[in-house]
């Protein structure tokens, strides 16, 4: 369980083939600020850019470590090939403050930024969420980007011409303060950026409800 609150940002510096087919996943080396290791152990919970990833192997004196990745992971997540930044969460612990919100580490779908800009001091963040998550955004509702915890300022739903039946997607708008866009990664997204998203834990089960709700009252 984490809380999307960044404890650190790291850097994918290797990734190797844990096979020869695509059914195989992949082995990644991350680099980490250096003291993030000090009480991590074989088998911690750590999430990677809002995934959650087991530790492997460590080695605090070169402020590294490694998680395996299977290929369905990489599947249904972004930015976990290459690479590159990420941002880091250890699993909450029982005494730590809840500052973000119920964050599991699974990525529910994978987004696309379509706007980020600077607006006065802080930056406008819009993503393209696909259609089956559409039902999960609501206006100062919960999203996690990336593994970061954020509040959705504004949400449009998009429709094909055939009408609402054709949802394309919804596109979510998210400020971000100068704080957020320094201490995570998120500060090199850019148009076309894709972003790993999970949606409330709220937001599911109300749905869950209200869908078995729904079908008990057709029968």
């Amino acid at each position: 369980m984490f809380t999307g609150i960044i404890t650190g940002v790291g850097r994918i510096t290797a990734v190797h083939d844990l096979g020869s087919s695509l059914n195989h996943g992949k082995r990644l080396t991350i680099e980490a600020p250096a003291g993030y290791l000090d009480d991590v152990g074989l088998g911690d919970s750590i999430a990677l850019n809002g995934a959650c990833m087991t530790v492997t192997t460590f080695d605090p004196l070169h402020h590294q470590f490694t998680i395996d990745i299977s290929a369905e992971s990489l599947a249904r997540t972004s930015g976990l090939a290459q690479l590159g930044r990420v941002n880091l969460e250890k699993a909450l612990r029982a005494h730590d403050r809840l500052g973000g919100h119920i964050v599991s580490g699974h990525v529910d779908g994978i987004g696309q930024v379509s706007h980020f800009e600077r607006v006065g001091e802080s930056w406008e963040l819009r993503i393209m969420a696909p259609p089956e998550l559409a039902k999960y955004l609501a206006y100062k509702g919960s999203i996690t980007v990336n593994g970061v915890s954020l509040t959705v300022n504004q949400v449009q739903d998009f429709f094909d011409a055939a009408g609402p039946l054709g949802l394309r997607g919804s596109e979510i708008s998210i400020n971000l303060i100068p704080h957020t866009v320094e201490n995570t990664a998120l500060g090199t997204l850019q148009a076309g950026s894709t972003v790993n998203l999970e949606i409330d834990t709220v937001a599911r089960y109300v749905e869950r409800m209200l869908r078995v709700d729904a079908t008990l009252k057709t029968v």
